[in-house]
């Protein structure tokens, strides 16, 4: 059984298509080849769609009989109760003699199972070509599905010096406009963009993802707010999409009407030293089947996702200025650590150029290991 890591790289690229755009499911990418011609391809639909393999399938027709599938991701094969027909019954009808894929599915109702109808109908099947690459564009579901909650991205903006913001309070705009462009296409690959109350009142932000000022996606935007001062004039509340207010004390009535009467939720969860209790938020979060969370600050906020070791993964931009000012605000706040051995040490860093700035992309921990 040979192989051709083109096809896989192609299945891969077809995947980052629905990066974003499919969850619960993962982002899949099929690619079906006949002769050393590609006869089909397709990438996974938004959910109740069909899946990449199938769409591929109905690309290719009578062509695909014999001919060898690519695809990033295990072929499924889940009860009959699932809301699409297995792909593994669509493989097998179709003719399909070779199915390479990249990794098997950590889902309990597919993993290994997917490889096992297909072998026992004769299908040679061979997997983990270009692994890596299919585990990051699927790194949200593949947590998702193994522990119920959400994967966690940190996203921040600070000085050459470390600092988000001056003495004053002045944070706009740290970042410069292809920074933030970017920061706003990073919203549509997640379920959910959260931040703190103090990030709403001092920013008034959309919380919208948004390309050349459109927007492409509304995920949930979530505002951590132990107290309930976020105002209802927000401008996140006007926008398309879903808003909900995490609280940990009950809201005067005249201030819950005015928030709701607004367009938002409110979520009343268990309080710790007096606020939110964030692990609890995202299981509440888990159990609506967020699979993804941005947590774009304040350093408030970020600093409690670090102090609990809730974060995944990190984004940060770096300015190419000096604020100075030992008052002046730090992107992580919190309780932080008492010595430097006990410092949070990120793996897998990677650095871009942005504009004028670099944005240092790293995880807290091994993904692969936490997936198996």
């Amino acid at each position: 059984m040979t192989t051709s890591p083109e096809y896989m790289k192609h299945a891969l690229r077809l995947a980052r298509k629905a990066w974003g755009m499919t969850s619960p499911n993962p982002a899949v990418g099929a690619v079906i080849v006949k002769d050393g011609v590609v006869v089909g391809e397709g990438f996974t639909q938004p959910p109740g769609g069909a899946h990449a393999e199938v769409v591929a399938l109905a690309q290719a027709g009578d062509k695909a009989k014999g001919a060898t599938l690519y695809v990033s991701l295990e072929p499924c094969c889940p009860p009959k109760s699932g809301h699409t027909p297995p792909c593994t019954n669509a493989i097998i009808d179709a003719g399909i003699s070779e199915v390479m894929f990249a990794l098997r599915d950590p889902n309990p109702q597919v993993n290994g199972k997917g490889k096992e109808a297909l072998e026992a109908a004769g299908i040679k099947t061979l997997e983990g070509d270009c692994a890596e690459e299919c585990r990051e564009i699927n790194e949200a579901y593949f947590k998702y599905i193994t522990t119920g909650l959400p994967f966690i991205i940190a996203k921040f903006a600070m000085s050459l010096d470390g600092k988000l913001a001056t003495w004053t309070g002045d944070s706009q705009w740290i970042s410069g406009a292809e920074s933030r462009t970017f920061s706003l296409r990073l919203r549509k690959q997640v379920d959910a963009v959260m931040v703190g109350v103090n990030t709403v009142i001092r920013d008034d932000p959309r919380l919208t993802a948004r390309v050349d000022d459109t927007i492409v996606k509304t995920p949930l935007r979530v505002i951590v707010d132990s107290h309930g001062r976020t105002p209802a004039s927000a401008r996140c509340l006007k926008e398309p999409g879903s808003t909900l207010l995490a609280i940990a004390h009950p809201l005067p009535p005249p201030i819950r009407k005015a928030l709701i009467s607004a367009g938002a939720e409110t979520l009343e969860l268990p309080a710790r030293g007096g606020n939110v209790e964030i692990r609890e938020l995202l299981k509440a979060l888990g159990k609506r089947q967020v699979t993804s969370v941005l947590v774009e600050g304040g350093g408030t906020l970020l600093g409690s996702f670090f102090d609990y070791k809730l974060v995944d993964k990190v984004y940060t931009f770096i300015a190419p200025l000096i604020i100075g000012g030992k008052d002046a605000t730090s992107p992580v706040q919190g309780k932080g650590v008492d010595t430097i051995d006990k410092a949070l040490r990120l793996i897998k860093p990677r650095l871009y150029r942005i504009g004028e700035e670099l944005l240092a992309v790293a995880y807290t921990k091994d993904m692969e290991a936490t997936s198996e």
